[in-house]
């Protein structure tokens, strides 16, 4: 079976990029949002990812460094092969569909892609509402960054067709997806998610069992609270622990920049799980109420112009 009909759940960082790459694609996509509120702070995230598509194509014409591997099969295009690029890029940004209607969304889906708030309580809540719409044979993932498929698989209506696809950020150029499903997935839509992903010019990483951050958060969270850690101890300012990174490494990013373009309430509810964070003392209680003081300020990270640091 090849899917068709795409919907992606949350229009946040990584739901945002995901609609749109699979656009590109040649899907037809429609981003389900909570409300209209939600719509209205989508659109300049899809604004952006226009831009940033049409700007990396133009670049590739000139230099090669550009290339972006979500984009192209190779660096080596003509001009006229990036000038159809190009117009696959407006049609995709054209074309989305952003509702905020069950009914709507979920009628011909074939593929829910569920990007909600990394919260199992409001998953639950939207797949206990969803299952109540969704054709019999629509395929669900989650790209859940820590949680477990089978932590929430008995609420989706159809277990044997849940898993996990995991996307990495800046899904244009870091092209990954890791697939990993639970015991009562079923291999025959496994196989199918592995090839979707594929197809929207993802490389799929397949997981061979649960394991709760997948591969790439199951080496990048650490290193993130590690630098969260320095930051809410007073130990250094974000800059500098940047730096004292990338100098050290060669690494393009440290993790406080990299916080940023991950998006500072993703990493409030991932730190907000944390057993300990009853004792204000924890280094996990002193992460929340900093990241906490950024969100209530509006500074959520690059797609609201500010985070860490700022970007406008």
């Amino acid at each position: 079976m090849s899917f068709k009909n795409i919907v992606v759940a949350g229009g946040g960082v990584l739901g945002s990029q995901i609609a749109y790459q699979t656009a590109y694609c040649g899907f037809s996509v429609k981003v389900w949002l909570r409300a209209e509120s939600s719509i209205g702070r989508a659109k300049p995230k899809f604004e952006r990812l226009h831009k940033i598509y049409l700007d990396t194509l133009e670049a590739m014409k000139t230099d090669p460094s550009a290339y972006a591997r979500g984009l192209a099969d190779t660096s080596d295009v003509t001009e006229e092969q990036i000038d159809d690029l190009k117009k696959k890029a407006d049609d995709a940004f054209n074309s989305l569909v952003l509702t905020t209607s069950y009914e709507d969304a979920a009628a011909d889906a074939d593929l829910v892609i569920e990007a909600i708030a990394e919260n199992p309580q409001e998953k639950i809540a939207f797949y206990t509402e969803l299952q109540k719409h969704l054709p019999e044979n629509t395929v669900l993932v989650t790209n859940t960054s820590t949680l477990l498929p089978s932590q929430l698989a008995e609420y989706t209506g159809r277990p044997e067709k849940y898993l996990a696809l995991h996307f990495a950020n800046n899904i244009w150029k870091s092209n990954t997806a890791e697939v990993m499903g639970h015991a009562g997935t079923e291999q025959k839509y496994y196989d199918q998610v592995v090839e979707f992903a594929e197809q929207i010019r993802m490389i799929p990483l397949q997981l061979h069992k649960e394991q709760p951050g997948y591969i790439l958060n199951t080496l990048l969270v650490p290193f993130l609270f590690a630098g969260e850690t320095l930051v809410a101890r007073g130990v250094s300012d974000p800059e500098t622990v940047d730096k004292t990174w990338m100098l050290a490494t060669g690494a393009p990013m440290g993790p406080m920049r990299i916080l940023d373009v991950v998006g500072l309430t993703t990493a409030y509810n991932i730190v907000s799980m944390s057993p300990d964070l009853s004792d204000p003392e924890s280094d996990s209680a002193k992460i929340a109420k900093m990241l906490k003081e950024k969100i209530d300020a509006g500074k959520t990270g690059i797609n609201a112009g500010e985070g860490f640091y700022k970007y406008k």
